[in-house]
């Protein structure tokens, strides 16, 4: 799998990483679903995954990572377009779980001038 690293002035660095993961939640309609999903790009905070069913903005899904079998909760906080492949939804953890994904993401960097220490 190819990883892509890039700097923004964000919480934590994002990175291109594709990844094969199951999706718990409630769809648009109400109806529990369990699907297998793929990220697009993630990072310590979250990423965007592509899921097959509608979900709404801050509903609550269960992301389990296949290799470690490890669960975490996150919000739903970007719903886009449909697409072939399915939905683009950004989603946020809880609490940071800069591990989840299996990758070593760098510490951020702070900026002396930077503004809002809170991206």
């Amino acid at each position: 799998m190819q990883e892509t690293a890039f700097a923004t002035n964000r919480r934590s660095q994002r990175v291109f990483h594709r990844m094969k993961l199951q999706a718990l939640g409630r769809s648009h309609a109400g109806k529990k679903f369990r699907e297998v999903c793929e990220t697009l790009v993630v990072n310590a905070h979250g990423g965007l995954l592509i899921l097959r069913h509608e979900v709404n903005n801050d509903e609550m899904l269960v992301l389990v990572n296949p290799e470690t079998q490890e669960e975490l909760e996150c919000r739903i906080v970007f719903t886009g377009e449909s697409g072939s492949k399915g939905i683009r939804v950004g989603v946020e953890f809880l609490t940071p779980a800069p591990h989840f994904w299996g990758i070593d993401f760098d510490a951020p960097r702070q900026k002396s001038d930077e503004h809002d220490p809170t991206h």
